[in-house]
């Protein structure tokens, strides 16, 4: 399911969801104080930066891959 998902549309989904969270918390006319605050801006900032460290890289190239290049033309 998540095989054709990059890391910026994972992301952009995620600030959406806490973009959607705050604006229903501000229709509902609950009263948000500095703690609230502090907590859903921590909540809406760590899981994407985790994504961002965790996310696999490009693979790394293998001894058979540097010594017969597979990309070098003939």
């Amino acid at each position: 399911m998540l095989e054709n998902v990059t890391r910026s549309t994972l992301i952009q989904g995620w600030f959406a969801a806490v973009v959607l969270v705050a604006v229903i918390v501000i229709m509902l006319g609950t009263e948000v104080t500095v703690g609230t605050a502090g907590l859903l801006l921590a909540l809406s900032l760590v899981p994407p930066a985790i994504v961002l460290m965790l996310w696999p890289g490009p693979e790394a190239r293998t001894a058979a891959d540097v010594l017969r290049d597979p990309e070098r033309r003939r």
